[in-house]
């Protein structure tokens, strides 16, 4: 008796860009691999751009203009959201949830302030929602996390989830060269935005911080949680300073469970460039890499590294999770649902204790290290190394603290600014990824 041939999954993908594009591409592509996959044939059934009139390479007939119909039809199983932005994706998913449609999305900046609301509407509705592709590209952090890791307790989330920033620190790092022609060079080789203030000021990872707090402690954070510094005023006297140090420089998004001495537990979420030693995992990533590093109380620590954006790897993530909702409608049951039982509540950043690197201009006359080292004591911040730079009119303190609480040094830095023997400070950077 010849098995009867389970029912197509039909798919519906919103966006044609860079990432929708290789979407589609490998749909149409790897169809016979695909359904062997999934155990039923993957069908494309429409494909939503802006622009009909625009050249596709793909049958026109799959195209539309009008997402809202595409994404009510009978014959989509799966809606692949690519479009970006709050609106009208937030709409457009929801609408698709309700209607009964799994969702597969790479919108990290709608899922950081909205994915309690889209959850709800999965769970009502008894599908899926998928955001693999989201966080960092290719690299799989969302599925360990919600998953591998899901008997475990994760203490940490740290990593380097914006390609465009570490590109630039990395490429100041190497060739000495500042700021403002680092970002110029990025953009000409398509690694920055025309306006890349979300990605340099550290917008895009905050939004990344706050999906991977809220998976790694079954809590609801959202972007307004995160404490964000971008890398605009990164010098290349800080670069050298922290090879001085034994140290580079990176943009660290950094999801931290803090238990206070009672046990009280908390959430700290924070985005902000950071000195990481050379013997950090983190320190060799360069260019426009990603890694996260993870860590639990049973699995120890464990990282994750690879292609952190662009067209194909990111497609990579989104085919990984439009399988997987596939699978689901073939065989029946879902993937796992948001889980915030916990309901930590977010530490404020003067409460989350870190090491810090502070260089300011002083006077060159005797008395000055004193009276600098007496504002650090005076608020109890212990001193582990201190070093002058130049002299004269070019003379320098860089300062590297123990641990403290982050209000007690923003006190030191504003008392600093008052002294006449200081003539400015110039850096404050944390230091990550040491025991100290």
């Amino acid at each position: 008796m010849t098995e009867k041939k389970a029912r197509p999954i039909g798919v519906a993908v919103l966006g044609m860009g860079n990432v929708g594009t290789e979407v589609v591409r490998i749909i149409t592509d790897n169809a016979n691999d695909l359904e062997a996959r999934v155990g039923a044939p993957v069908e494309l059934r429409g494909v939503a751009v802006r622009d009909l009139s625009k050249p596709r390479g793909i049958d026109p007939s799959l195209l539309t203009d009008k997402p809202e119909e595409l994404i009510t039809r009978d014959d989509v199983d799966i809606v692949v959201e690519l479009i970006g932005g709050i609106d009208p994706p937030r709409m457009l998913i929801r609408e698709a949830l309700q209607g009964g449609k799994s969702v597969v999305t790479a919108n990290k900046a709608l899922l950081a302030d909205y994915t309690g609301e889209l959850a709800t509407a999965a769970a009502g509705a008894k599908v899926d929602l998928y955001f693999e592709a989201a966080v960092a590209g290719a690299i799989p952090v969302i599925r360990p996390l919600m998953q591998s890791l899901a008997g475990d307790t994760v203490t940490r989330v740290a990593g380097i989830v914006n390609g465009t920033t570490n590109f630039i620190l990395s490429a100041m790092d190497a060739d000495g060269s500042d700021y403002a022609e680092t970002l110029a060079e990025a953009g000409r080789l398509g690694y920055a935005e025309a306006d890349p203030t979300a990605d340099v000021e550290g917008y895009d990872a905050a939004a990344k911080a706050a999906i991977l707090a809220s998976i790694a402690f079954h809590s609801r954070v959202t972007a307004l949680n995160v404490y964000r510094e971008g890398i605009s005023k990164i010098t290349t006297h800080d670069l050298e300073s922290a090879k001085a140090l034994d140290c580079t420089v990176k943009l660290l998004s950094i999801c931290e469970r803090i238990v206070d001495e009672d046990g009280t537990q908390r959430i700290s979420a924070r985005v902000y460039p950071a000195l990481v030693p050379l013997a950090h995992p983190l320190a060799s990533v360069n260019g426009a890499f990603n890694a996260v590093v993870v860590e639990a109380e049973n699995a120890g620590r464990l990282m994750f590294y690879g292609q952190g954006a662009g067209g194909a790897p990111t497609a990579s993530a989104v085919l990984g999770d439009m399988v997987m909702a596939a699978r689901n409608k073939v065989h029946g049951g879902r993937g796992p649902l948001e889980s915030t039982y916990a309901s930590l509540p977010i530490a404020p950043m003067g409460d989350v204790r870190t090491r810090y690197y502070v260089s300011m201009r002083v006077a060159d006359r005797p008395g000055v290290l004193s009276t600098v080292a007496g504002e650090f004591s005076s608020r109890n911040i212990s001193i582990s190394t201190v070093r002058q730079e130049g002299a004269g009119d070019d003379a320098r303190l860089v300062v590297v603290t123990h641990r403290a609480p982050d209000s007690a040094l923003s006190e030191t830095v504003a008392a600093l600014e008052k002294l006449e023997s200081v003539l400015s400070v110039s850096s404050v950077l944390r230091l990550e990824g040491t025991n100290d």
